[in-house]
């Protein structure tokens, strides 16, 4: 794992109230207040993570600013956000970003429908064509989208904004984000800039299938999240299917990595390796098998050539070195 917090050169486009001052949270319900703190605070709620995470994750807390996670698919970057709404109490608006996201679904835009209405009705109580003109912009009348949601005061304290798969969004779209990022406000041209009371914790996941533009980076902390070792994998499974007998989790295990290192088009991650121990657990098995293995690859594997490789042959050679692998180790 590769973390980079982001404080040369960019710090400049935080305000300098913010680079000091904790979060405003809601008492009740505090963040954790040092690295070690934060290791249990994921621990404590099944998110296995490493001392890069964890200092991402905490200075991110601290100091007010948005955490970019970047990393393959499946490798736990939106579990992140999850695992911290829920350890805080607070509310998770997601975001989930796609080709022509804009910001009528984004951010915000007007209800065109009651605003006809509200004209129609002044025309009938005599107000004249643009006697009611004022008020069509008014909140009454605007339709909230996740950024605006989440500059919004919430009883629970500041809630936790999930911006998912940013990659997967156009290019131009990064440009919305400048504001929110930087400053935790969105400017509306017809009625003004709406503020955060209190900054949001803002989680920004890509899976890297484009390169995110420098100014969005530069107002974040940037942490890489990578495919787990073989140990911290264990640690996983035995917090999330621990339904798994051990020797059939460490083939799993040792079954995936081979796989990783295999030239396939989408190596499995951790949320597939979680997907095949339940799935062969539900299967009632205590040990990987050849066939067993061939028949369940769609868990692990989403795309038909991978699965057609393996099956030719590789998975065969694949599940003869884990059997090595765990008959050495025992």
């Amino acid at each position: 794992m590769f973390c980079w917090f982001g404080l040369a050169g960019s710090i400049a486009h935080v305000p300098a109230a913010k680079t000091g001052a904790r979060l405003r949270y809601n008492a009740a319900v505090r963040p954790p207040a040092s690295i070690d703190d934060t290791v249990r605070f994921l621990e404590d709620r099944a998110y296995v993570a490493d001392r890069g995470l964890a200092t991402a994750l905490f200075l991110s807390l601290s100091l007010s600013r948005p955490l970019f996670l970047e990393g393959e698919a499946g490798v736990g970057k939106t579990e992140v956000a999850r695992v911290l709404a829920a350890g805080l109490g607070r509310e998770l608006i997601r975001l989930q970003c796609y080709e022509g996201l804009d910001t009528s679904h984004a951010v915000y835009e007007w209800n065109y429908a009651r605003q006809m209405l509200a004209l129609r009705r002044a025309e009938v109580r005599g107000e004249g064509e643009g006697g009611g003109d004022a008020g069509l912009f008014s909140e009454q009348f605007l339709i909230e989208r996740p950024l605006l949601r989440a500059l919004r005061p919430h009883e629970a304290g500041a809630p936790v904004l999930l911006i998912d798969e940013l990659d997967r969004a156009d290019e131009p779209f990064e440009a919305f984000l400048l504001e929110v990022l930087a400053d935790f406000q969105i400017t509306i041209p017809e009625t003004g800039t709406v503020r955060a009371p209190a900054p949001p914790l803002v989680v920004v996941t890509s899976n890297r299938t484009r390169e995110i533009h420098d100014a969005v980076k530069r107002r974040c902390f940037y942490c890489w999240l990578d495919y787990p070792s073989a140990e911290r994998e264990m640690q996983i499974l035995a917090r999330k299917a621990p339904g798994a007998p051990h020797e059939l989790s460490r083939a799993i295990v040792a079954f995936v990595q081979q796989l990783r290192g295999r030239d396939l088009f989408k190596a499995p991650g951790v949320a597939e390796t979680i997907d095949w121990a339940h799935a062969l657990v539900q299967l009632d098995a205590v040990a990987l098998a050849p066939d067993l293995v061939h028949d369940t690859l769609g868990v692990l594997l989403k795309y038909q050539d991978d699965i057609a490789r393996m099956q030719g042959g590789e998975a065969a050679a694949a599940l003869a070195a884990v059997q090595a692998e765990v008959a050495a180790a025992q």
